[in-house]
């Protein structure tokens, strides 16, 4: 199914990513930011791919250790990656937002504090994966779940304490040319992180299918 899907999906998502800065220039420029607001439509695209991958990470590591189903633990394995590229994409775009929005790089409110927290608790899974010897996976799957129930709280954190980050209520107040472009590059990085986490799962599928082999050849 994967290998059926995976090229129309491709092409959808290649051709979503390449008109986007097309839009993106023709899209109302912002009174009070300017230009540099534009950043916007990669910046919350790439965290909405981060929160869904989370989540999936979260939910299938709850089910590997409760069940201990395998599948379960590669599909978190493969999402906890993608968190890790999408986070990382919004970490290095909001600064360049903030520094001309806001006139530094970096303001430890609770928004940007938890985000980066998070994203860390998402790195630490990955190292621990790999580094943390006999045992390693379950530990890691607490820590992807623990991870994940803070996901909420970045999300709610400028609606419940002050911060000079935007609300969660921005996306409802955008022009309909802002509004179009924004759906349309969140669709586009939507369906790259869907189509990533999907080739990431059949490849830890596969290795573990490899690792059987070998193991059957040792014996």
């Amino acid at each position: 199914m994967i290998r059926k899907l995976f090229m129309p999906c491709l092409a959808a998502a290649a051709g979503l990513i390449v008109l986007a800065p097309w839009l993106i220039n023709g899209a109302p420029v912002e009174s009070t930011m300017g230009f540099v607001q534009k950043i916007f439509y990669f910046h919350v695209p790439s965290w909405m791919v981060m929160f869904l991958a989370a989540f999936v990470c979260g939910i299938a590591s709850a089910v590997y250790l409760f069940s201990g189903r395998p599948g379960a633990d590669r599909l978190a394995s493969a999402a906890a990656e993608v968190v890790a590229v999408f986070g990382l994409i919004g970490l290095v775009t909001g600064p360049l937002w903030g520094r001309k929005a806001w006139g530094v790089w970096w303001q430890w409110d609770a928004r940007l504090t938890l985000s980066l927290v998070v994203w860390l608790m998402f790195v630490g899974y990955l190292l621990l994966r790999r580094y943390g010897g006999s045992g390693a996976n379950k530990l890691a799957a607490v820590l992807a779940m623990f991870a994940t129930l803070n996901m909420p709280f970045v999300y709610w954190s400028v609606n419940v304490w002050r911060t000079v980050h935007p609300s969660t209520a921005v996306v409802t107040t955008l022009g309909p040319g802002m509004r179009t472009t924004f759906w349309w590059c969140a669709i586009g990085f939507i369906t790259l992180g869907t189509l990533i986490l999907a080739v990431r799962t059949r490849l830890e599928t596969d290795q573990a299918r490899l690792d059987d082999l070998y193991l059957k050849l040792e014996d």
